[in-house]
């Protein structure tokens, strides 16, 4: 192989090994303390929170938020809703974000809790779209694997 192709290949290696730390900035908010916070979700005067400045939690020393999450109650007949960051968790489940975990209990309880960590503020409604970063780098790596395993 020629020293560039090894450069070439070194690179790209290197760029799909090494693991990636992303802020993540959420929604932060109570229906019970704003209305505006329900479902449908109207975010025009709250401000989205960057998880990375949330304060450590003392039960849990040395984990930080890393996903967005939005949970749905009913809790005797009465819906709340609580956007903020999660600090533990998967996003979604088994990783596809579209589905949420769901419980019910007795007393006309019902609980509804999504995570997420797709985009920026993915704790307000429930579309998620893949972006065109990763798009482009995704069709770059695959042409230049292709390239230099026909040479």
């Amino acid at each position: 192989m020629k020293t560039l192709e090894k450069c070439a290949l070194a690179v790209l290696f290197i760029c799909f090994t090494l693991q990636t730390v992303q802020a993540i900035k959420c929604w932060d908010c109570r229906s019970d303390n704003d209305p505006k916070c329900g479902d449908p979700f109207d975010n025009s005067t709250l401000a989205i929170t960057d998880c990375t400045q949330e304060h450590e939690l003392e039960h849990l020393p040395g984990v930080r938020p890393t996903m967005c999450r939005k949970i749905r109650q009913k809790v005797h007949g009465e819906w709340r809703y609580f956007r903020s960051c999660a600090y533990m968790g998967e996003p979604g489940i088994e990783g596809d974000e579209r589905f949420c975990l769901m419980r019910t209990g007795s007393y006309n309880i019902f609980m509804e809790y999504c995570t997420c960590n797709s985009k920026d503020g993915c704790n307000a409604a429930g579309q998620h779209r893949l972006g065109w970063l990763q798009v482009l780098t995704g069709t770059l790596a695959t042409g230049l694997v292709a390239y230099f395993l026909r040479q």
